[in-house]
């Protein structure tokens, strides 16, 4: 998306992966770490994205960002410089939760990528499985940590109805696009 936007518009398009703004497991406390409920109320450092992020990049901002704090295991610390965006730069920004009430009034345009639950477990303990010990390892921790916390975002947030547009991405080579 990023690649048709910089093509088509001509002007500096922002990557943003909010796995790069997760807290550090230790700083996860309230909640046993491998559980949903630290997944998807802790994960994910939202004072941080606003911060560094979404408020140097909206209305207003200094266009002085940074794009992660945090290697995607959130174990390492990124040495993350400062930069600086075009006045006219769009930013596109992929991750889990985004729609949360910690973000949601910074977004433009709101895009749900939708896929079941089913395809998560599949394509997520495939990918997952090379660092962890076994297909069948990954395959658990999607069933008790990831889906719930994503079922809790889903039942809570209710993405899919927010969205102006809804990515139906079951079939990656073929997905297909409402707009609402």
């Amino acid at each position: 998306m990023a690649e048709v936007l910089r093509g088509r518009s001509g002007r500096e398009v922002v990557r943003a992966g909010l796995d790069y703004f997760k807290r550090a497991p230790e700083l996860r406390t309230a909640y046993p770490i491998d559980s949903a409920e630290s997944y998807y109320f802790e994960m994910y450092d939202y004072d941080a994205i606003r911060e560094k992020l979404l408020r140097p990049l909206g209305p207003g901002g200094d266009r002085r960002y940074t794009a992660g704090l945090r290697d995607s295991s959130a174990r390492t610390v990124l040495d993350s410089p400062v930069q600086t965006a075009a006045k006219d730069a769009i930013l596109v920004a992929d991750g889990a939760f985004l729609q949360r009430s910690e973000l949601d009034t910074f977004w433009d345009l709101r895009i749900y990528v939708a896929v079941s639950f089913e395809t998560v477990l599949r394509r997520g303990a495939a990918r997952d499985a090379a660092w962890m010990d076994s297909l069948a390892a990954a395959e658990e921790r999607y069933r008790t940590r990831y889906i719930p916390g994503e079922q809790l975002y889903v039942d809570q947030v209710r993405p899919a109805e927010r969205a102006q547009l809804i990515v139906n991405n079951e079939d990656p080579t073929s997905p297909t696009v409402t707009r609402r």
